[in-house]
């Protein structure tokens, strides 16, 4: 029998990630410079490089792909031209947005950026009430009036966001069929069809966002798959989504604003997966490229989900893994602010011209510059043909060094230090400020420059142990094939949790686990591979922020568990339950997944031990000072092998330091278990 192959290339900054795994076990892997000007260039390179590597591309039964491309449209102001269309007196929700402002205590406020010009809201003459009724009738003139006003805009899309449309779609459906029709070439987002929820402006944003997004993504996606079929690949395409599972390309730009966090998501599966293969429950995943660092914390086997995300001041209403990011990559740029002190990040010299030791034309010192200087990374570590140029990274440091009377060396050890202190802040953040404690986490760091942190970390925060995966810095990319198809939905119902409440629930938790799964099904994805997961958003009456509560079996018995168990969530969160009040629930959600058939995750090296030293090299170890330590190939290493620290462990797609007094072992998946010499 053939073997058949799953391909995944995640997108990063700096580097496009690929890994194909077959039915029998093999793997290839690929590691290609990314093209931020186009990254389908980048996703066609991938492709080549692994069929370069030996992948038969007739026989790739499945690709699956993280990007970027959402969210660098967010963070540039990338998006398109979009005309929104209200219910009349509402066309100012957008610039009310929810009666905050992001900066408080600022004397000089800075007013976040509108998502659409005052005059492309168009209000229409309309009203949904509070209860679903209608009380202002949409009219056949008034609907051919507004479409007429939105053709003489010619917006890139169009987003129709109407009063109360979440418990009554009517108005909104006919509204949008005008405008298809009117408008057959731009997109068209609609909120009931989009986030059915309550609240207006975030309903209202996350519409526009989608809208704004779709042509950026949908013209991306169809270079994406114009690249594949050019780069000789015919396979079925889905793209990871921010919920952490993936959707089929042809539909993933209707649901633009799904693909957000697209690549981190990527990671978490894999992390969620590592802790199953280990036995794990509690991890803390450091994913760290060249622009920033995501941490995510993991507990009890289950990847954490947050109902809504904020980027660039604007609220986005989608089911998300819950990620916490900064602005401290390996790209990150260190600086002297106006009083004279050194600073690092959030700006990042990015894979063009990237750091300085690159030799792509970059000046600015950066903490990849900082570990050239150290020793910890040397000239010839890095996938994609580079070379890393110590002299220029000593200029680097110069610019900052210098006016501080600090010489290289001692600048990019502050460097360092700085950019650790932005970690471990990280870490604590989904930790010790969630009342949970380090101690009793392991840390998986991954992505290109995270293991090059792992003994620093695992020291300064007394973390249980450091699990390096295989390939880190394609784990994210590996991570995209665990994760599956993905269906979420969502409804406000905003009903008191009573018994004569609970069958009316029941019936749409039904429905949209129906719906779901059909859907996955003509995804191609088989009956028994898929699993649904009910939750519900609760509150106390009188509350104004819910919280979502996980449910077993959402038939009639299983609903009425739900009130013990938002009470004992909430004893947890907050110190206290009020058992004797009424209980809100306010919005449903059902989550369907069908599940990808994992290819065999092979085994490391086992055989006859060999000397996997490659050399000795002069590293300045903070703390510790000038120390020459081995080099190892992490290919050479076997299964059940130790290194004792200090020692540099260099691969082709990362670079893992350990610290004197630590050791790591190689698990039989090929992991390395990091851990203090007295534990």
């Amino acid at each position: 029998m053939t073997a058949r192959w799953t391909v995944s290339i995640d997108a990063g900054g700096t580097f496009t990630d690929a890994i194909a795994r077959s039915t029998e076990g093999d793997t290839r892997v690929a590691k290609v410079a990314s093209t931020p000007h186009d990254p389908a260039q980048g996703l066609q390179r991938a492709i080549e490089a692994l069929a370069a590597e030996g992948l038969p591309l007739s026989d790739v039964a499945l690709l699956c792909h993280g990007t970027t491309v959402a969210t660098n449209a967010i963070l540039t102001d990338g998006l398109a031209d979009v005309a929104l269309v209200t219910t009349l007196g509402f066309r100012d929700v957008m610039g009310y947005r929810q009666s905050s402002r992001p900066d408080v205590y600022s004397l000089t406020p800075r007013r976040p950026r509108d998502l659409v010009d005052r005059r492309a809201r168009i209000e229409v003459d309309e009203r949904i009430g509070g209860r679903g009724e209608v009380v202002v009738a949409l009219t056949d003139d008034e609907i051919a009036r507004v479409v007429d006003e939105v053709v003489a805009l010619a917006p890139s899309a169009v987003a129709v966001s109407l009063l109360f449309s979440y418990l009554e779609d009517e108005h909104e459906r006919r509204l949008g069929a005008a405008l298809r029709a009117a408008l057959p070439d731009t997109p068209i987002s609609v909120s009931s069809e989009i986030v059915r929820e309550f609240r207006e402006y975030p309903r209202t944003a996350t519409t526009v966002l989608n809208a704004a997004l779709r042509p950026v993504v949908g013209a991306y996606l169809g270079r994406a798959e114009a690249a594949v079929v050019e780069a000789g690949l015919d396979a079925p395409f889905v793209v990871m989504q921010s919920n952490g599972g993936s959707v089929p390309a042809e539909r993933a730009e209707r649901q633009s604003h799904q693909l957000v966090l697209s690549g981190p998501a990527g990671g978490v599966a894999g992390l969620v997966h590592l802790a199953e293969v280990h036995g794990i429950d509690n991890l803390i995943s450091l994913d760290m490229g060249g622009t920033s660092t995501d941490v995510c914390l993991v507990r009890d086997g289950r990847a954490p989900f947050a109902r809504e995300q904020r980027l660039q001041d604007h609220t986005l209403l989608a089911p998300t893994i819950d990620i916490h990011t900064i602005g401290a990559g390996g790209g990150s740029i260190a600086w002297l602010d106006p009083t004279g002190r050194l600073r690092v990040g959030p700006h990042s010299a990015r894979a063009v011209p990237g750091p300085a030791s690159y030799g792509r034309g970059g000046v600015e010192p950066t903490i990849t510059d900082a570990h050239v200087v150290l020793g910890t990374l040397g000239g010839a570590e890095l996938a994609g043909g580079l070379t890393l140029d110590r002299d220029a990274a000593v200029r680097a440091m110069a610019r900052v060094g210098e006016p501080l009377g600090l010489s290289p060396e001692e600048t990019a050890e502050a460097i360092l230090a700085i950019g650790l202190a932005h970690m471990v802040q990280a870490v604590r953040k989904v930790s010790v400020e969630r009342g949970l404690d380090p101690k009793e986490f392991s840390l998986v760091p991954f992505g290109g420059a995270g293991p090059l942190h792992a003994g620093l970390l695992l020291r300064h925060l007394g973390l249980r142990s450091v699990i390096v995966p295989r390939q880190p810095g394609l784990f994210s990319a590996d991570g995209l094939l665990v994760a599956g198809l993905r269906f979420d939905d969502s409804r406000t119902v905003l009903r008191t949790l009573e018994p004569h409440a609970v069958a009316d629930l029941a019936e749409w938790y039904e429905s949209a686990e129906a719906i779901g799964r059909a859907q996955l099904e003509l995804d191609g994805v088989p009956g028994d591979a898929i699993t649904a997961q009910a939750s519900a958003d609760c509150r106390y009456h009188g509350q104004g922020y819910e919280l979502t509560i996980p449910i077993e079996e959402a038939d009639v018995t299983g609903l009425a568990d739900v009130a013990e168990r938002f009470h004992a969530a909430h004893g947890e969160l907050y110190g206290h339950a009020s058992r004797g009040e009424a209980i809100e629930l306010v919005t449903v959600r059902m989550a369907v997944t069908g599940a990808y058939a994992r290819p065999s995750r092979s085994a490391a090296d086992s055989g006859d031990a060999v000397d996997s030293r490659i050399g000795r090299r002069e590293v300045r170890i903070p703390a510790e000072g000038m120390r020459e330590i081995d080099v190892i190939d992490r290919a050479l290493l076997r299964a059940g092998d130790r290194v004792d620290g200090p020692a540099i462990i260099a691969q082709m797609d990362s670079t893992t330091f350990l610290l004197g007094r630590q050791h790591a072992i190689v698990a039989d998946g090929g992991d390395l278990i990091v851990m203090e010499d007295d534990r």
